[in-house]
């Protein structure tokens, strides 16, 4: 899909030149680096998120390695 943007123009000049350096046009590295941009920035919501979620636990409430060892075992167990 063909879109207009502005950038400025010593942003786009040096993206012409890593551009041209890679072997790519201009619009595949710009849709490459946004799609890591915004990949990094999906991973950074979910890492947040769990942090909000497992921060609030106190050190009581968190199972124990030997607990989840043996809640894997179980699990484990009753799918053979």
């Amino acid at each position: 899909m063909k879109t207009a943007i502005s950038i400025e123009t010593p942003l786009l000049e040096e993206t012409d030149r890593t551009a041209m350096k890679l072997g790519l046009s201009r619009s595949r590295l710009i849709a490459l680096a946004l799609r890591d941009y915004l990949k990094q920035r999906r991973n950074s919501e979910i890492i947040e998120q769990l942090n909000q979620v497992y921060g609030e636990q106190t050190s009581a409430d968190r199972p124990s390695s030997a607990q989840m060892k043996a809640k894997f075992r179980s699990i484990i167990k009753d799918r053979w």
